[in-house]
C-alpha cells in the first residue's frame, strides 16, 4: 500500500523504459529476423503507471492479422506486481479475443505462472509470438519456460493487439508504425 501511494504522486521517467526504435532487444533479435519497430505506449490503470510497452513486428506484418506474423512485445514494469496476478489478469484479458475452455485456462494459467515471476520497477518481460510454435518469454534477458501452444499465443498477444482489446488507445500506439 505504501508503494501505491508513492507511485501515485511520483513522476516516473521514460528514459530506459522506452527502447530504441531501431532494433529489438538483443536477446530476442534472432527470433524475428528483420524485425521492424512498430510503436511504444505506457499502460496506466486508475492513474497509476503500470508498464511501458514496445512492439517489433516481422516484415510483411499486417495489424488486422497480427496473429499470423512473428512479433516481439516487451513490457518494462514501472511498479511491483506478483507473477500470479499477472497470469490471472492475462487470462481475463485473453477471453476478450476468444473463448477459453476450463481445461485450457488451467493449463495456460499454470504455464504463465512458470513464465511470469514477480516483477518490480525496471524489470522486463519480453515475449515472442511465433504463429506456429506458440510463445517464448524472457525475464530481464533470461529465457523462461516456453508455452508451445499457438492458440495460447494468439490470445495472449491479442491482449494488446486484437481489435477486441480493453485498451484500444494502447493498441493504436503500439501499431503506430505497422502496416494496416
Amino acid at each position: 500500500a505504501v508503494a501505491v501511494a508513492t507511485l501515485g504522486s511520483t513522476a516516473l521517467p521514460v528514459h530506459a523504459q522506452a527502447p530504441a526504435a531501431a532494433s529489438p532487444p538483443a536477446h530476442v533479435a534472432e527470433s524475428v529476423p528483420g524485425a521492424i519497430f512498430s510503436g511504444t505506449a505506457r499502460m496506466r490503470f486508475f492513474g497509476f503507471d503500470v508498464y511501458d510497452s514496445a512492439l517489433w513486428v516481422a516484415p510483411g506484418f499486417k495489424a488486422a492479422q497480427y496473429a499470423q506474423s512473428p512479433l516481439i512485445l516487451e513490457l518494462t514494469y514501472l511498479r511491483s506486481l506478483g507473477g500470479k496476478a499477472i497470469a490471472q489478469r492475462s487470462i481475463s484479458e485473453m477471453r476478450r479475443s476468444g473463448p477459453i475452455s476450463p481445461e485450457q485456462e488451467q493449463r495456460w494459467l499454470a504455464a504463465m505462472q512458470q513464465s511470469f515471476p514477480d516483477v518490480k520497477s525496471g524489470d522486463r518481460i519480453t515475449g515472442v509470438h511465433n504463429p506456429v510454435a506458440g510463445a517464448r518469454f524472457w525475464f530481464n534477458g533470461l529465457a523462461r519456460a516456453p508455452i508451445n501452444d499457438a492458440e495460447f499465443s494468439r490470445l495472449f498477444f491479442g491482449i494488446w493487439l486484437s481489435s477486441a482489446t480493453s485498451e484500444p488507445t494502447l493498441r493504436t500506439a503500439l501499431l503506430a508504425n505497422a502496416p494496416a
